[in-house]
């Protein structure tokens, strides 16, 4: 019986939203891009992104919970068929450009588990350069795992959680091991703090200009993404509307909390311009080169010799490549199919041509995971060959996940007020009490993510890298322009949207 069924508590719910949201590699990134500089920046994210955004998905979540096509259905009942297709295309898109980094990613942390450190860079075989040849193993990769998806074989994906667990645990390591060396040095940080002003300038070249500052804000928004998920779990939280809003303070406290201080902790082994500096790290294994660094300050810290701090440091490399390809394997063997699969099967069906809704005797929709293949393939392919180095080519998938992981939260963000105004809708949690609050906030959060978006593509023109511009805005442009297509078509074979009954 539906009362019978154990509800989910708030110290379960705070650990879900806990789990869903913070991601160790998110303060690696934040350390290289900004340094000390980056923590306001994710304080600022937290109360003006993640607070806000996550009490929506709730109140959509809650008011919609019977509804199959997750943020789809959201959007549709919202601001009807035609922007929730395309809304969610865009979302889509977000998942495609995920696989296309990580696809090209997953070779470094296996790498370092093998090797101790990130070898890739030196992969010039069959005269390709390590760049041109890490894209042909990503490709090869993303064919492997649609033939194993489409086949059903998604067992392989619980390694994720091992590899989930093993984060968590590299997390700890972390701390612990910055404190015993913060300690050894007498409060020494290894990257100075002259003031203040280490706490808004970043020592990055890349990131004086006020335009590049501005554009963090898109880094800050990814390391919070994730809630829009938790929006369907609400009708299994025990009193909703008291324990989500505890729960989601709760985790953004500790998450917020969590990031500043490990953002911080990172100088306490690592000095900005000797470490991250150097030509060799990039935003592809940041977090491997830092983890090495800790090892080798902490031996040096503790006062072992050379050797040992090398091996120290060799071995907290290896632990962090095993934990970040379990975890990007077990990932990619689930979002080969899932976020396709549920957008396919919870929108009509005639919006899409006949063959990419069937689904196979494996019930999965392999005609159209094999589309969606195609278009990574040729992505990986096109961005791999184009001529950067490990650095810009590692730099590109970052800005395209960001860009394109923080557009879909324009149509969520943006649909809300008039998702406020729907009436008869039995509103199990509501937080904005009134239309003139949920206007306001909906209005502010969506231009903190609209004016991130906008000058993380404004400025690699603003610096002349035109490829890098090319390539951050072309996911959410395509996959918009495909699903306009979609839909310009279905109405031209007689298509017309269900009129909505509020």
């Amino acid at each position: 019986m539906e009362q019978d069924k154990k509800k989910i508590g708030l110290a379960n719910l705070t650990m879900m939203i806990f789990t869903c949201v913070f991601g160790f590699a998110n303060t690696t990134v934040a350390y290289d891009q900004m340094g000390y500089a980056s923590i306001i920046w994710y304080i600022l994210a937290a109360l003006f992104f993640f607070l806000p955004s996550s009490l929506m998905f709730a109140e959509y979540g809650s008011a919609l919970k019977s509804a199959k096509g997750g943020i789809y259905s959201w959007l549709k009942v919202s601001i009807g068929e035609k922007m929730a297709f395309i809304g969610t295309f865009i979302w889509l898109c977000s998942w495609v450009v995920w696989m296309v980094s990580t696809a090209a990613k997953v070779w470094i942390p296996m790498s370092a588990f093998f090797f101790g450190s990130d070898k890739t860079q030196n992969w010039n075989f069959f005269g390709l350069t390590s760049t041109q040849f890490v894209g042909i193993l990503a490709i090869l990769w993303m064919i492997f795992v649609t033939y194993m998806g489409s086949r059903g074989v998604d067992k392989i994906a619980k390694v994720g959680a091992v590899g989930g667990t093993f984060v968590m645990i590299l997390s700890g390591v972390f701390i612990v091991a910055s404190l015993i060396i913060w300690i050894c040095n007498h409060g020494a940080m290894m990257q100075p703090i002259h003031g203040l002003h280490s706490f808004v300038a970043s020592p990055n070249p890349q990131f004086q200009s006020g335009v590049a500052v501005v554009s963090f804000m898109v880094y800050a928004v990814f390391a919070y993404g994730g809630m829009e998920s938790m929006g369907g779990v609400m009708d299994s939280v025990e009193k909703p509307e008291k324990t989500f809003p505890r729960a989601l303070m709760i985790g953004m406290i500790v998450i917020t909390v969590l990031y500043a201080l490990m953002i911080f902790m990172w100088g306490m082994s690592t000095n900005w311009e000797r470490v991250l500096g150097k030509e060799n790290v990039n935003l592809g294994n940041i977090s491997y080169a830092l983890m090495n660094n800790v090892g080798l300050v902490l031996g040096s810290s503790l006062g072992l010799s050379h050797v040992t701090a090398v091996l120290l440091g060799n071995l907290l490399t290896r632990f962090t490549g095993l934990a970040m390809w379990l975890a990007y394997i077990g990932s990619f063997f689930v979002m080969v199919y899932s976020p396709i699969k549920s957008f396919i099967m919870g929108s009509d069906p005639r919006l899409w041509p006949a063959k990419m809704t069937k689904l196979n005797k494996h019930d999965m929709p392999a005609f159209a995971m094999w589309m969606q293949a195609i278009v990574i393939c040729v992505i990986i392919f096109a961005v791999s060959f184009g001529g950067s180095a490990a650095q810009q080519f590692y730099l590109i998938l970052t800005d395209m996940s960001n860009v394109a992981t923080s557009a879909p939260y324009l149509f969520l963000v943006g649909a809300f007020p008039f998702f406020k105004k729907i009436k008869d809708l039995d509103r199990p949690f509501v937080f904005f009490k009134t239309q003139r609050a949920a206007n306001w906030v909906s209005a502010i959060v969506w231009l903190v993510v609209a004016i991130g978006i906008i000058f993380t593509c404004l400025q690699p023109i603003l610096d002349h890298d035109y490829q890098t511009a090319f390539w951050t805005v072309f996911g959410p442009i395509f996959f918009g322009l495909v699903a306009w297509a979609f839909y310009a078509n279905a109405q031209k074979h007689g298509f017309k949207a269900e009129k909505q009954q509020n």
